[in-house]
């Protein structure tokens, strides 16, 4: 290893994720495509989506019951005139709600003119052709005015927005039949190591299956890039710089391994050799210390390429992804700039801890809604994948704490 932590100083947690998120900034994104919007889950969008008429359209009824005029049921039982029924996309059947009626009304119908408020059917009764009103409302209540929700021209999704259930909704609603959405990024994904085999081999009696590829892809593709999984690199100079450029070749190169201090780590300095910039050399955070981070030269007319140089054990892969390589991934998929999302719950055990990282611990988040409470998981280091996969989120331990206690209210990641 040819020393490379040692040359710069190892940034804390805030300060890494401080030069990522400078970095993301500068990044944008590319081509867009159009693509149906029952394909567009999960894509980002390309384009903004406005309101193609006033939503609600109409002032539309928010319960079932009878539009009336409040002044009408100031004073409770009240008798009023049937006045008919509107049902919600039904034609319009010219009903006006005049002083002593009320009409009956569906949720999602339209307000009656003359009608000012919407008695739930719960508090209502027949008495022979007339509707006894057994609640006051008052006037405003029970209906949503037209345009309170959007104006007809106005932003509903932005560009840069992850297109969610919600949003794909809203899209719809818009009559947005197709979007433009920005093109997936491909992530070369590089696993380094002369111990690793394909998941499909038997592994000798020093060798290990290549899970970390595997994982790396599908946290990609939960992020919205198209994995580009590369051979396993041996620990060799010559082929590890093949492979480096082929996975360069790419929007982003995430690699796997090698980037210790050991004498076959050969990540950093074939970078080096390739005159890579480094944004930093490891990170004091647990797991992940010896994390990478850094660009190569750009060719002639592209931007430059991003790259990370993530730790080898499993645990450690994946939770660098998290915590740094999404967000540029995220960024050259065209999201817009986000934070890490952070939620507080309640200890249940205590944790105990040395100072000087921030900690990221497999842990899991419970508890009911009145009291969030989270557990670590026990785990043997990073590389217990098998504590991870019990876990839902991570605990945070804050560098200069040596004892989380019980009953204490703690910061947490979601995976």
């Amino acid at each position: 290893m040819s020393g490379f932590q040692t040359q710069m100083s190892i940034p804390t947690f805030e300060q890494a994720r401080a030069i990522v998120e400078r970095e993301a900034a500068k990044i944008r994104p590319g081509d867009s495509e159009p693509v149906e919007l029952l394909l567009a889950r999960g894509r980002v969008l390309a384009e903004t989506v406005v309101a193609d008429r006033d939503f609600p359209p109409f002032p539309r009824a928010a319960r079932d019951g009878y539009a009336v005029r409040a002044a009408d049921v100031s004073q409770v039982p009240a008798l009023l005139e049937f006045a008919g029924e509107i049902r919600a996309g039904g034609p319009d059947a010219g009903i006006v709600v005049n002083a002593g009626e009320a009409a009956e009304i569906m949720t999602g119908a339209p307000l009656p003119p003359g009608a000012d408020a919407v008695v739930m059917v719960e508090y209502t009764a027949l008495r022979g052709d007339q509707i006894e009103i057994q609640r006051s409302v008052a006037s405003g209540e029970n209906f949503v005015l037209a345009g309170a929700e959007a104006k007809r021209g106005a932003a509903l999704l932005a560009r840069g927005t992850r297109l969610t259930p919600a949003a794909i909704a809203i899209a719809g609603s818009c009559g947005c039949h197709e979007l433009r959405v920005f093109r997936r990024p491909q992530v070369a994904i590089l696993s380094t190591g002369d111990e690793l085999v394909d998941v499909a081999a038997e592994p000798g009696p020093n060798q290990i299956r290549n899970s970390n590829s595997y994982s790396l892809a599908a946290q990609v593709q939960q992020a919205g890039g198209d994995p580009v999984v590369l051979p396993v690199a041996p620990d060799e100079p010559r082929q590890l710089r093949k492979l480096m450029q082929e996975g360069l070749a790419t929007d982003l190169l995430l690699l796997s391994g090698g980037v210790s201090m050991g004498k076959y780590d050969l990540v950093e300095p074939v970078l080096a050799e390739m005159e890579a910039k480094f944004f930093f050399t490891g990170a004091a955070i647990q797991p992940g210390k010896p994390i990478v981070f850094g660009a190569a030269p750009p060719r002639r007319g592209a931007p430059p390429t991003y790259f990370f140089g993530l730790p080898g054990n499993p645990v450690s892969t994946m939770v660098c992804f998290e915590l740094f390589a999404r967000t540029m991934l995220e960024a050259l998929a065209g999201v817009s700039a986000r934070k890490l999302v952070f939620v507080q719950a309640r200890l249940t055990r205590d944790v105990k801890a040395k100072t000087g990282l921030t900690r990221f611990l497999p842990a899991i988040l419970g508890g009911g809604q009145e009291r969030v409470e989270v557990e670590l998981v026990k785990w043997q280091g990073s590389g217990d994948m098998a504590a991870t996969a019990r876990a839902n989120c991570y605990l945070v331990v804050p560098p200069d704490r040596e004892l989380l206690k019980v009953g204490d209210m703690v910061s947490v990641l979601l995976q």
